[in-house]
């Protein structure tokens, strides 16, 4: 086995957690809020039936095949070539994905650092996380559960000091105009559900597998519950001025404001952002390399983090020629390409596997996949 480090099922939770509301956090009402206007609250109740389906359709692969990952076995499902051809187009969505990331991290802090070249805040971050992905899943694991706190807290104490500024009634009328436009608010949300997929690489690395159901499930449950949580704030402090903001969640920092001293708190929501983008890269990062590993049938990982570090911040420029454009095709054909690869192909394997274990049965009961 190339990767011989365990984590525990909880470590997974918190994994998957960041990992799908790294990069949501921030621009998650604006997006929303665009259809669903007031209604922008209910928008990830209705895209969260694409987590758990996700969730679902990966754990009952695991059954399947509870010591492999999904690029291990399409090469049962849909034979050697196919599955080979399947490993490297995967390898090509995670380059894309992290690539994604990577520039949408470097055009956040360039609104901080505007005179420091793009390249730099992107090389710097890649060689951060590069440390992470060498050291594997395991260093990945107590990296998350360290600076798990830093993500979570922070939104929590930020929503408690708004308290005085929120309107309750700004989200009124509830679904005045029906249910269609927070379900059109959902559309672009269900990308980042879809990144559940990732689950796939850590079920068989558990310590307690039996509570990987549980815990994948919690972790389902509790990043919807973050984005109505969320959008909620944004909606009592913002008004129907969300739609107009790039980040709404670090405008409504600005309103805190207690005893004239802790004021326009906007730290607290970037330490947040950062904290998450960095365990984000570093479990993509982590999950390319190993299947570059299980696609060329080596032994060892470690040989491909820093080529494929090199390769990621190469599409962290070639993504997008500009951030408009970044966010133009997150909007729009992104929507697709993500629910392609994260829902559609997962479906389509276990449609594959599912008749596969019919047939066995059939054929040989006491041989049961």
């Amino acid at each position: 086995m190339i990767e011989k480090g365990k984590i525990s099922a909880l470590q997974m939770g918190m994994i998957l957690y960041i990992i799908v509301l790294a990069t949501s956090i921030l621009s998650l009402p604006a997006v929303a809020g665009k259809d669903a206007k007031q209604d922008l609250w209910l928008s990830p109740i209705w895209a969260s039936i694409i987590g758990f389906l996700v969730v679902f359709i990966l754990l009952k692969l695991n059954t399947y095949y509870p010591k492999q990952n999904i690029v291990q076995y399409s090469e049962h499902l849909i034979g050697k070539l196919a599955s080979k051809i399947l490993g490297f187009i995967f390898l090509f969505f995670h380059l894309f994905l992290n690539g994604i990331v990577l520039r949408e991290y470097a055009e956040f802090i360039a609104n901080f650092l505007p005179k420091t070249p793009l390249l730099v805040v992107i090389v710097s971050l890649v060689l951060v996380c590069a440390s992470v992905a060498y050291g594997g899943l395991e260093l990945l694991a107590r990296v998350t559960q360290t600076f798990f706190p830093l993500f979570i807290f922070p939104l929590l104490i930020m929503g408690i000091l708004l308290l005085p500024d929120m309107k309750v009634q700004n989200i009124l009328p509830i679904m005045g105009n029906g249910i269609l436009p927070s379900l059109q608010g959902a559309i672009p949300i269900q990308s980042w559900l879809g990144d559940f997929i990732y689950i796939s690489f850590f079920l068989p690395f558990l310590k307690n597998p039996e509570k990987g159901r549980k815990w994948g499930l919690i972790s389902v449950v509790t990043v919807v519950l973050t984005m109505v949580f969320t959008n909620l704030i944004t909606i009592f402090i913002m008004d129907d001025t969300i739609k107009e903001q790039i980040y709404p969640v670090m405008n409504v920092a600005r309103y805190i404001s207690l005893f004239q001293f802790f004021e326009h708190l906007e730290s607290i929501v970037m330490a947040i952002w950062v904290t998450g983008i960095f365990i984000k890269i570093s479990a993509i990062y982590y999950v390319l390399v190993l299947g570059a590993a299980q696609c060329l049938d080596v032994k060892d990982y470690k040989p491909f983090v820093f080529p494929f570090g090199f390769l990621q911040i190469i599409f962290g420029f070639w993504v997008a020629t500009s951030y408009q454009q970044l966010v133009s095709f997150l909007s729009k054909s992104g929507i697709f390409y993500f629910f392609s690869f994260e829902v559609v192909l997962p479906l389509f394997l276990l449609l594959i596997a599912f008749i596969k274990n019919i047939k066995i049965k059939r054929t040989n009961p006491a041989n049961i996949q």
